[in-house]
């Protein structure tokens, strides 16, 4: 996917803005969305908090939406599974309703939307990858087998790793995301902090995760 945003779309207002939080309410939980998606042939994992809510065993927090990751090369695959429903790319506070593929080489995030309510259901993210490799958005040179970070529940729903997740959340470390990452932390291996401690000094030097890893 490249970088610029393509033109069009619709920029949203803040009342637009305000109004996402009512539009997500009634998005799917990962076991649904794992049923959806059974027998599928791409490897995906569920991402963000609801991940680590998956590895540590139960729902810590309340999730306002929730998040996979595929590879961007298998998105037809996954979208052929949500017949009569519409993806809608979005970046930067705008969105391009059913997106045409153009729209989409240029972005990675994308919301499933019930075009019979306008109700958002489900957010993929489509990742950058070299065949059965997957490569971090944020740095190119952080790859990783996907058999690598794909962990499974119990009941066999696949999640994102706890150190890869919590990369992500680095970036911004809003209030959501320290208390995901100090509930995290005590549950991890001491391989998985180890990973964790030499991605944050590589994407995010001097962050202050480091000195608790």
């Amino acid at each position: 996917m490249s970088e610029q945003l393509p033109g069009g779309g619709i920029e949203l207002s803040a009342d637009e803005v305000a109004a996402l939080d009512d539009r997500w309410s009634s998005c799917w939980r990962p076991d649904e969305v794992a049923r959806r998606l059974a027998g599928v042939g791409t490897p995906w994992c569920v991402a963000a908090g609801w991940a680590l809510d998956l590895f540590r065993g139960g729902q810590a927090r309340a999730h306002g939406d929730i998040e996979i990751a595929i590879p961007a090369a298998s998105f037809p695959e996954v979208r052929s599974r949500f017949p009569g429903y519409v993806f809608d790319a979005v970046g930067s506070g705008r969105i391009w309703e059913d997106a045409a593929p153009g729209v989409l080489a240029a972005t990675h995030q994308t919301w499933l939307r019930d075009p019979a309510t306008g109700d958002y259901l489900l957010d993929v993210f489509r990742e950058p990858h070299d065949g059965d490799v997957w490569i971090c958005r944020r740095d190119e040179r952080i790859r990783f087998p996907y058999g690598d970070i794909i962990r499974h529940t119990a009941g066999g729903i696949p999640y994102l790793a706890p150190e890869l997740v919590l990369l992500f959340k680095a970036k911004h470390l809003r209030r959501k995301d320290q208390a995901d990452f100090d509930t995290t932390v005590p549950l991890m291996t001491p391989a998985q902090r180890g990973t964790l401690a030499e991605l944050l000094a590589r994407v995010h030097p001097g962050h202050p995760w480091l000195a608790d890893l």
